[in-house]
């Protein structure tokens, strides 16, 4: 089991919570992962001595403390919620300028102007043929025939995005696409902005 949770900075967390570092399997310090309980460690790197799968598989519990920059430019919890529950500006997901600046969408702007994703469902679906695994789904356009397979588990073991997973990530993408909308103030500045 792995818990992810996305802060605006984790280090405001980790100054006041005990943890140990999570180790990967070549011993190499974990970029994100954390033990909130006692685990075998080196008390002079506060690093775990085993790694974070045979940790899992001792009944150790790591999770991944998250640097999400977006979260920097929401206010409050009432911001937040008001972000993800504002209708985005679909139409902007068909202007590389905006794309390029879209949390997770960047350097995608040919298959959304190709998909043309109108609801969360159907971004998380972009999001996930985005991963190596889907990727050939990007062949297609049709909703229904990706819908069919793309939270399929892959035969060859790459890695994918579960479907609840994807759908979290096209919830914060929302996010970002709406804080971004929010700081210009007309429809005819935000087309113009974001168009040219």
């Amino acid at each position: 089991m792995d818990i992810d949770i996305d802060f605006a900075d984790r280090n405001d967390l980790l100054k006041i919570i005990p943890h140990t570092v999570a180790t990967l399997e070549n011993g190499v310090k974990h970029n994100t992962g954390i033990y909130a309980t006692s685990i075998p460690h080196n008390p002079l790197t506060n690093q775990s001595t085993i790694n974070y799968k045979e940790a899992e598989d001792r009944g150790y519990f790591k999770i991944d403390f998250l640097n999400v920059h977006i979260y920097k430019g929401i206010r409050d919890e009432g911001h937040l919620d008001e972000l993800m529950n504002t209708e985005p500006e679909w139409e902007l997901l068909q202007h590389d300028k905006f794309v390029d600046q879209v949390f997770h969408l960047s350097g995608h702007g040919a298959l959304c102007r190709k998909l043309q994703p109108s609801n969360i469902e159907e971004l998380a679906m972009l999001l996930a043929i985005i991963r190596p695994s889907k990727r050939y789904l990007s062949d297609l356009d049709d909703w229904f025939a990706i819908r069919r397979e793309v939270w399929k588990p892959p035969h060859n073991g790459d890695y994918y995005f579960k479907k609840a997973h994807a759908i979290s990530y096209a919830v914060a993408t929302v996010v970002h696409m709406n804080l971004l909308c929010e700081q210009i103030t007309s429809d005819d500045e935000l087309t113009a902005h974001f168009s040219a």
